[in-house]
């Protein structure tokens, strides 16, 4: 499902909470943001009309403009912050998580509580920007997204 309207954003699919916090990210969007090849990735908190998560990993962000995250957040850098914390910065929360060669990820109760999601949901995964894409959970295009449930894959 690339867009749902003329010069709309990008939709990769939708993703289900599953029992566990397991969570599947699309093909598409593992391949073109090569995701999985840290064994890491870092999520951040959405924006207000959004909700959910974005995701990235270190080579996408360190090399980035927002490359300054990293370097001032030396706990997030070096991986030393326990897996899934989220710590705040400058108007966001970040946090990592380990990532498997499929592209799943485990969100833990403390993590779906903290970014207002819960196990059953489908997340809308959206590109971004060229370093991260989103995992949304309400909004003008999740309620969009709605009209073409036949065309969006489910992961």
């Amino acid at each position: 499902m690339p867009q749902m309207n003329k010069g709309g954003k990008f939709i990769f699919g939708k993703s289900l909470i599953r029992e566990e916090g397991v969570l599947q990210f699309s093909e598409q969007a593992i391949r073109e943001y090569d995701i999985t090849v840290e064994g890491r990735v870092y999520l951040f908190t959405g924006s207000k009309s959004t909700g959910g998560f974005c995701v990235t990993r270190k080579g996408l962000l360190e090399t980035s403009q927002l490359g300054h995250i990293l370097a001032e957040t030396p706990s997030l850098k070096d991986y030393t912050a326990k897996q899934g914390e989220f710590i705040k910065y400058k108007g966001r929360s970040y946090a990592w998580v380990d990532i498997t060669d499929e592209g799943k990820i485990v969100l833990t109760n403390e993590m779906m509580s903290f970014l207002r999601i819960e196990s059953g949901i489908k997340l809308l995964s959206i590109r971004s920007s060229d370093i991260a894409f989103t995992m949304g959970a309400y909004g003008r295009l999740v309620e969009e997204s709605k009209k073409h449930e036949d065309e969006i894959p489910v992961f």
